[in-house]
C-alpha cells in the first residue's frame, strides 16, 4: 500500500467516525426528553451518579427500546423554596415531560405545609409559563410516623391535592417499596442505596411507560 492510499484510507476512516457521531448526536437531540426535578434523592445521594434512579430509569428506557432521555436534576438538600429558586436555570432547555420530587426537606424541617403546596404550585406555573405543553407529574412524598400521625397524614396530602390543583398526573409515592425498608436504604435510613435506586427506577419505569407509548 502506497503512502498516498495510507492517507487517503485514514481519511475515509475519519469521515466515517465524524458521520457516525454526527448521527448519535442528531438522534439523541431527537429524543424526547424527561427531567426529574428534585433533591438529593434525585441526585442519588451516597451512591455512585450512574446508579441514582435517573440514571437507572434512562437504562431501562434503552433496554426496553423507549426513545427518551431521563435528566437528572437534583440537589442535595434542596427544600421547595429552593426549587422554585433554580428551576428557570433548569429549563434553560425544552423538556417534553417535567417530573416535580421535592417537599421531602420541607417535611422534615418542617417548613409550613402550606408554604410546601404554594412553592409546588409555583414550580409547576413556571414551567408551563416557558413550556406550556410540557406534562407535569408529581411524585408523591411520606413522612416517618415519628413525626406524628396527623402531621405525616397532612403533609402526604399536600401532593395529591397539588396535583389536582395544577391539573397534573400524581405518582402517589415516589419511593413506593423502598422507603423505610433497611434492605434498600444506607445507613441513615433516609437515602436510597444502589438496590433501592435500582427499585425506585422500576416503580417510576411502570408508571411512565404507558404515557410514553407513541399514541400518547
Amino acid at each position: 500500500m502506497t503512502m498516498r492510499e495510507k492517507v487517503l484510507g485514514l481519511a475515509l476512516i475519519g469521515a466515517t467516525l465524524v458521520t457516525q457521531l454526527s448521527q448519535a448526536r442528531a438522534d439523541t437531540a431527537e429524543r424526547k426528553s424527561i427531567l426529574f426535578f428534585g433533591d438529593s434523592l434525585t441526585a442519588g445521594y451516597g451512591v455512585e451518579l450512574e446508579e441514582a434512579y435517573p440514571n437507572a430509569l434512562q437504562k431501562l428506557f434503552d433496554e426496553q427500546g423507549f426513545d427518551w432521555n431521563a435528566i437528572q436534576s437534583g440537589v442535595s438538600g434542596e427544600t421547595t423554596a429552593g426549587g422554585l429558586r433554580r428551576v428557570n436555570w433548569a429549563l434553560r432547555k425544552p423538556v417534553d415531560i417535567f417530573v416535580l420530587a421535592l417537599g421531602g426537606n420541607d417535611g422534615l424541617r418542617g417548613i409550613e405545609l402550606s408554604d410546601t403546596r404554594k412553592n409546588l404550585i409555583d414550580i409547576v406555573g413556571r414551567v408551563r409559563a416557558k413550556y406550556p405543553e410540557t406534562r407535569i407529574i408529581i411524585a408523591g412524598m411520606r413522612m416517618p410516623p415519628n413525626l406524628g400521625g396527623a402531621y405525616t397524614r397532612e403533609f402526604e396530602a399536600v401532593f395529591p391535592s397539588v396535583a389536582e390543583s395544577v391539573d397534573a398526573l400524581l405518582l402517589p409515592f415516589l419511593l413506593e417499596g423502598v422507603g423505610g425498608d433497611p434492605r434498600f436504604n444506607q445507613r441513615d435510613g433516609i437515602h436510597p442505596n444502589r438496590e433501592g435506586h435500582q427499585r425506585i427506577a422500576e416503580h417510576v419505569f411502570e408508571f411512565l411507560a404507558p404515557i410514553l407509548k407513541p399514541e400518547n
